[in-house]
């Protein structure tokens, strides 16, 4: 183990932690920082971790600028069996940061070069703040002034993390002259934001079973909404065998999960919303805003971590739906190759191919299928060009049920439509 570019050792928080945490805020991909470790790679430990932990966040938090909360995370390990501190600390978009009493200036700004931090030019400085963005969560005013955010303080409360009187303000949702910007807009508790989940018949978009939309309230909520219904929708399949029973998710449920929040988090809400499609052979989550400036494509898969939103990064890891930054790629890659990404300049997009329904030995499908749905796939079997409306009056089911229940069957491969969608026929497979 030794230093590069992306890792420094710190035998003890000392005068220089700060430079070193700024030279990774300028640097693409961002790095690491690990304390209780010497310069050769040598574990010497830290006897109060705690502390230190607590010393960390309030000497980044108050001794650089611009904000960083949501830009790194403080983790307790161990190495040699040895207590350690990881500083992670991703790129921010808001370049250059700096060292808040030596200000924007050669004495306050660093780079990363190399193993060691060096101070940044003041035409390298001219040039970040050329490249700044200049549309963010943050910079962006709330399209309406009167919020509430009682849902947000109930989330709070619930991981006793109880609200101050300075709340609002300790999570940067407001702008310097006091009035909430879109951050606070998408944490309110009403709000005119809301993310699609479409349902499709087919492998295409020709067939639109149901669109739902959850949102128009705090991000929180329409996230965790999103989420139980996609793993409503992420059914398992089984397999019977002479010794056991073998079941599989259609899609990795930890990944899909990854791939949602970090489709919301890292959303560019200036361009559109997070729009999350489940066809009968994949589910496809898709995001605005490509990579995020500065971020490469090798960067990205790589897990390296550049938040777009880190206001949103911030309360999302206050509640747990995300770990650390990067852990969420590095569950999707863990379980997919990169080939499901699709990276453009204005989206990302992420398809998670089913798993096949397995093959019984006697040759017949056998997608797992509820003991209630066969009454529709008798009637189907009887009346094979009955249309939705049609099988809705002969089972007494609603045609909401019946096309949920078309879409497993297709899904299962026990069923598949041969003609278009009035006159066309039901074929069991």
């Amino acid at each position: 183990m030794q230093e590069n570019n992306r890792t420094e050792f710190k035998r003890k928080l000392n005068d220089h932690f700060e430079r070193s945490v700024v030279s990774f805020f300028n640097y693409p991909g961002g790095g690491e920082i690990i304390i209780g470790v010497d310069d050769d790679g040598t574990t010497c430990g830290i006897d109060d971790t705690d502390k230190v932990q607590l010393q960390i966040v309030d000497r980044i938090r108050n001794n650089i600028r611009p904000q960083t909360l949501g830009l790194f995370d403080v983790v307790q390990g161990q190495i040699d069996e040895r207590d350690i501190i990881r500083v992670i600390v991703s790129c921010g978009q808001q370049r250059p940061y700096y060292v808040r009493k030596f200000g924007m200036s050669e004495q306050g700004c660093f780079m990363r070069v190399g193993s060691s931090s060096q101070p940044m030019s003041e035409q390298m400085i001219e040039e970040l703040i050329a490249k700044r963005s200049l549309i963010t969560l943050q910079s962006t005013v709330s399209p309406r002034q009167n919020l509430m955010f009682k849902q947000l303080c109930i989330y709070y409360e619930e991981k006793s993390l109880e609200p101050t009187e300075q709340f609002i303000e300790s999570l940067d949702l407001r702008q310097s002259g006091g009035a909430f910007n879109y951050a606070a807009y998408l944490f309110a508790d009403e709000n005119g934001v809301s993310i699609k989940v479409a349902a499709y018949a087919g492998t295409d978009k020709v067939d639109l079973l149901e669109t739902r939309e959850y949102g128009n309230r705090c991000l929180i909520t329409a996230t965790q909404r999103i989420l139980d219904r996609l793993d409503s929708e992420n059914r398992t399949f089984a397999k019977i065998t002479a010794k056991n029973r073998i079941e599989k998710e259609r899609v990795n449920s930890i990944a899909l999960r990854e791939a949602v929040i970090n489709a919301i988090v890292h959303n560019d809400y200036s361009k559109g919303v997070p729009l999350i499609e489940i066809f009968t052979d994949r589910m496809v989550v898709t995001s605005c805003g490509g990579l995020v400036d500065g971020l490469t494509e090798s960067d990205f898969f790589k897990c390296r971590s550049m938040p777009r939103n880190r206001e949103l990064m911030r309360v999302f890891r206050d509640m747990e739906f995300v770990e650390q930054i990067g852990s969420g790629m590095s569950r999707i890659l863990k379980a997919y190759d990169r080939s499901i990404f699709e990276l453009t300049p204005s989206f990302t997009v992420v398809t998670f191919p089913f798993e096949k329904a397995f093959i019984m030995p006697n040759g017949k499908k056998t997608g797992k299928i509820n003991a209630k749905s066969k009454s529709t796939l008798d009637v189907i079997k009887k009346h094979p060009e009955a249309t939705i409306t049609r099988l809705s009056e002969l089972t007494g089911k609603s045609q909401r049920t019946i096309s949920r229940e078309l879409k497993e069957y297709r899904s299962a491969g026990l069923i598949h439509r041969e003609g278009a969608r009035k006159n066309g026929k039901w074929i069991v497979d």
